[in-house]
């Protein structure tokens, strides 16, 4: 599981992402019993990706391996394979859950994609919300009318930041819908870029230190990647980077 988050203010979209790969292994013990367990499998796994040439942002949350093979890879094979130089934000989410329906129709293997589009003299955010087994895309940042709309949208292990920002509703004993809690409200129309890149590392950071004391897997961790997109430039707040071993970055032989 994963967590990845894409906050849409009117300076800009940010995207974030986990590094946490969870995989559940399955055996059997001497005596014969069965058994079952997840565990953290890595935490140096890139669900954030940058398509320079085209200047958009992908990540992708749920399953991450496929026959094996990490989504990170499979991702990398779809920027090489699939995508043509003149490819914008409004065709690529289509081609990338085209391309793993081919070969994993049934794969529970979802994406965020954004980006900006020239229409005219102005640059139109793009946000879509995505799934392979579903063949599921749709646009986040518009409202029925078909204007923008301001806002986040987060995917993979969602719990226990939608339990902090989202009204909770019941049913009463008429069976009409009774608003149970009540969050302030965010005013993202006004929230400013640098704002929008703390709430994403906010809502990551959240979910992993609420994991931390829970009794559950602890499917959510690592380091946190964050990409920015403007209609300027595309550029990383943070990233991991690969390096050598611990002990000789301290001098310790």
């Amino acid at each position: 599981m994963s967590l990845v988050i894409a906050v849409y203010v009117p300076e800009g979209i940010v995207m974030a992402s986990d590094s946490r790969q969870s995989v559940t292994v399955e055996g059997k013990a001497p005596e014969g019993r069965s058994f079952k367990v997840e565990t953290v499998n890595s935490d140096a796994i890139t669900k954030t990706f940058l398509l320079e040439k085209h200047q958009i942002g992908i990540s992708n949350f749920g399953q991450d391996l496929l026959s094996g093979v990490p989504i990170a890879s499979l991702v990398k094979r779809f920027i090489e394979e699939a995508l043509a130089p003149g490819d914008n934000v409004e065709i690529v989410p289509r081609k990338l859950v085209d391309y793993f329906r081919k070969s994993f129709p049934n794969a529970d293997v979802g994406f965020h994609v954004a980006g900006y589009k020239k229409e005219g003299k102005s640059s139109v955010p793009y946000i879509y919300s995505c799934h392979v087994s579903r063949n599921d895309v749709g646009r986040k940042n518009t409202k029925p009318d078909g204007s923008l709309s301001y806002g986040a949208a987060w995917s993979g292990q969602t719990d226990i930041l939608t339990s902090i920002l989202i009204p909770v509703v019941a049913k009463d004993e008429k069976g009409n819908d009774k608003v149970i809690r009540s969050p302030a409200p965010i005013i993202w129309d006004a929230m400013a870029l640098q704002d929008a890149i703390d709430f994403s590392i906010y809502a990551i950071r959240t979910t992993i230190d609420t994991m931390r004391f829970q009794a559950r897997p602890k499917n959510v961790g690592g380091p946190i990647d964050v990409l920015v997109l403007t209609p300027e430039e595309a550029k990383w707040i943070q990233r991991k980077e690969l390096h050598g071993s611990m002990l000789e970055q301290h001098g310790i032989a």
